[in-house]
């Protein structure tokens, strides 16, 4: 008999409607039950491409023993963490309090008040690595609740306690640009020199960083930070967490060289990672990041696309009940598929052999993970359409298998980073069919997800679920602002300052500054977080500095100015112990003491506005704001630009920091050249930095 998540929208809900757990969705009859039958609640959070929410799954929740004592005993909730990432936020917090690591899948237990007192993540069936079996667990918990409820006291007011206090903390202080200099060496110095990213295994991508420190390199021009960037996204593209055959990366890597990953595929990394390969390949034109934003971009269009206009949230790690069976080669297939070509040397190329690289249970495979090999003997640019023919070749073959589960409900906050990722690539590379892509998701977030100035969370199967959060507002609008500065169309402007408006009426906190990530009420004040940290996804508070400033600099609008001063000051008592956490508030403090307008003033549809423009976008200016200014119309008076306008009817771009700007400039090569020049110079100077 089917449970309470049989009308749900959610595939991760619907992955458990089956379960022999009478599982019900989060809503307010939980408490009602709970407190009616004396029983704890017990929460369980995953996602539908979590590799070890599928094994407690099958391991648990599918064996009828196990789901008879969750029954007896417990009432039981199942939630989807990307549908509800405001309860995911406070419940991951639990674990942490008790001194263990939080992640998915995760079980929390709280009283029929709905106040949690134990967590813990993922229990096997049986006791082994170290854990005890989740039969184990929920009879010791059942029993301490019913018989010595006194021994749980002391952790529920310990929970609330904390909460508490980080409520009220006072996160503010002060930052400036040396404070800047100081922490881009501290994160410098946690990188890996080998092989790139954060020292230590597993390795996520953690592209706020890396971006920190390409901002560092620009900034400051030591090589050092160059080298770790490049070093990153190299063995990250060459590594096993891309998909070498179809392209788009994975979560993350379990070993530190970036090669076995945890298959699945988010949306929000590979967002991001487009932005950050667009950015490095602006200054140095590198065709293998090149290369990997159009494979990124390609496999999002190909595997990703709902309903024809917006993005699907993740592919699954595993197919027919196997993590990464979809993914992996033996040398037999790779002999017998690619034969009439030079298979020896592919598999040179790639790694393959026949022991493999992906072992089961330690032992040799002889699976492979397809993985670039660095440094290949003999190697010349010419074998590379010889590679990519071959690799066709693989992905023609691969579209046979048994494909991944693909969570199809469609994200706000997560369109939100693809949009923006794909008008600023597209922007970048000339390639007007992703801006198109980009624009087609906007409208479709509009339009599906959209009510006035409103947004709702998330659809699916035609349905749209929960008032959006905080972190949809703000990728939203930096998304709109991104597709302002691609197209020049102001309609994209005013959406963003609508979106922006609505943040500071619902989501501001007024006593401490910065924004509350929930204002649903369907759950305990603990829920409404108010934090610049990165997580998963970019700190909405982080963003919204960035986008603010973005706001004021093209309005002039003192209020965005102020409101940007609020976040930097808000949290920056924060950065001392938690920089690490808090790349994208680093990366936006820079913007909003930084930014570099480019004022191009010419008809939009004219070739040589676009020539102006072509010069802006190849440089990486990641503090730079873009605006095109047609016939007819002004920026704010007041503006430094304001008046300005074409010379000699030709074009003209005018590059401006602070109250001053640079002196018209009509010549494509000579506004590169400008862009080039090192701060110290005298054109720099008066086009510099504020």
């Amino acid at each position: 008999m089917a449970n309470q998540l049989a009308n749900e929208t959610s595939p991760y809900l619907l992955q458990h409607k089956d379960n022999p757990v009478d599982w019900r969705p989060w809503n307010p009859e939980v408490l009602a039950e709970a407190e009616r039958s004396n029983r704890p609640i017990l929460v369980s959070v995953g996602y539908a491409a979590c590799h070890w929410c599928h094994v407690m799954a099958h391991e648990s929740f599918e064996d009828g023993e196990t789901a008879a004592l969750m029954n007896e005993l417990f009432v039981c909730v199942k939630v989807d963490r990307e549908e509800r990432p405001d309860i995911d936020n406070w419940l991951q917090r639990i674990p942490v309090l008790m001194g263990q690591s939080g992640g998915w899948p995760l079980n929390v237990f709280l009283t029929p008040k709905g106040e949690p007192f134990w967590a813990g993540t993922y229990f096997p069936r049986e006791a082994a690595f170290g854990r005890p079996s989740f039969k184990t667990v929920l009879h010791d918990i059942s029993r301490r609740f019913q018989e010595t409820p006194d021994m749980i006291a002391p952790n529920v007011r310990k929970i609330a306690d904390s909460f508490e206090q980080a409520w009220y903390q006072n996160r503010s202080g002060s930052f400036d640009m040396y404070k800047l200099d100081r922490v881009a060496i501290a994160v410098a110095q946690g990188f890996d020199m080998f092989y790139g990213g954060m020292i230590g295994a597993p390795k996520f991508p953690n592209v706020p960083l890396i971006e920190a420190l390409w901002r560092a390199y620009l900034r400051t021009g030591m090589q050092q930070y160059l080298t770790q960037v490049l070093c990153a996204l190299d063995n990250m593209g060459r590594g096993g967490i891309f998909d070498q055959i179809g392209g788009g990366f994975s979560r993350y890597s379990v070993d530190e060289q970036w090669l076995v990953p945890h298959f699945e595929k988010m949306l929000y990394d590979n967002a991001q990672l487009i932005d950050i390969m667009t950015l490095v390949w602006q200054d140095g034109k590198q065709n293998v990041l090149k290369m990997r934003v159009e494979e990124t971009i390609a496999w999002t269009l190909r595997e990703m696309i709902v309903e024809s206009a917006a993005f699907a949230s993740s592919l699954d790690a595993d197919s027919e009940g196997e993590e990464g069976k979809f993914y992996v080669w033996t040398d037999e297939e790779i002999d017998s598929l690619l034969a009439g070509t030079r298979v020896e040397r592919f598999k040179q190329a790639y790694g393959i052999t026949r022991d493999g690289n992906f072992p089961h249970e330690g032992k040799a495979s002889g699976r492979n993970i397809l993985h670039r090999v660095m440094n290949l003997s003999g190697w010349t640019e010419a074998e590379e359409p010889a590679f990519t023919r071959q690799r066709q070749i693989l992905l023609a073959a691969r579209e046979k298998r048994v494909r991944p589960g693909r969570d199809d409900k469609v994200l706000t906050d997560w369109n939100g980073l693809m949009i923006a990722s794909l008008a600023n690539a597209g922007a970048a590379f000339e390639r007007s069919d992703w801006i198109s892509t980009a624009r087609r998701a906007f409208d479709f977030i509009c339009t599906k997800l959209g009510e006035g100035d409103r947004l709702f969370h998330s659809y699916r199967a035609g349905q749209r679920q929960h008032q959006a959060f905080s972190d949809g507002y703000a990728f939203m609008a930096r998304a709109a602002l991104s597709l302002w500065e691609a197209t020049g169309e102001r309609a994209f402007l005013d959406r963003a300052r609508a979106w922006t408006d609505l943040l500071d009426r619902e989501f501001w906190d007024v006593i401490q500054g910065g924004y509350v990530f929930s204002r649903n009420d369907d759950v305990p004040d603990q829920s409404r977080l108010r934090t610049a940290f990165d997580t998963q996804t970019p700190s909405a508070n982080a963003v919204m500095m960035g986008v603010h400033a973005r706001l004021f600099y093209a309005t002039l609008n003192q209020h965005h100015a102020d409101r940007a001063n609020n976040l930097i000051q808000a949290f920056a008592g924060d950065i001392g112990s938690n920089y690490l956490q808090m790349g994208t508030y680093l990366n936006n403090f820079e913007f909003c003491t930084s930014c570099l307008e480019v004022i191009i003033c010419g008809p939009a549809a004219d070739p040589r506005t676009r020539n102006l423009i072509k010069a802006v976008l190849g440089r990486s200016l990641p503090n730079r704001l873009l605006m095109t200014v047609p016939p007819g119309q002004d920026l704010p008076q007041g503006h430094p630009a304001y008046g300005k306008t074409m010379q000699d009817g030709k074009p003209t771009a005018y590059i401006c920091g602070g109250m001053s700007c640079s002196p018209p400039v009509t010549d494509p090569a000579v506004v590169s050249q400008v862009l080039k020049l090192p701060e110290n110079s005298p054109m720099a100077k008066s086009a510099g930095n504020a």
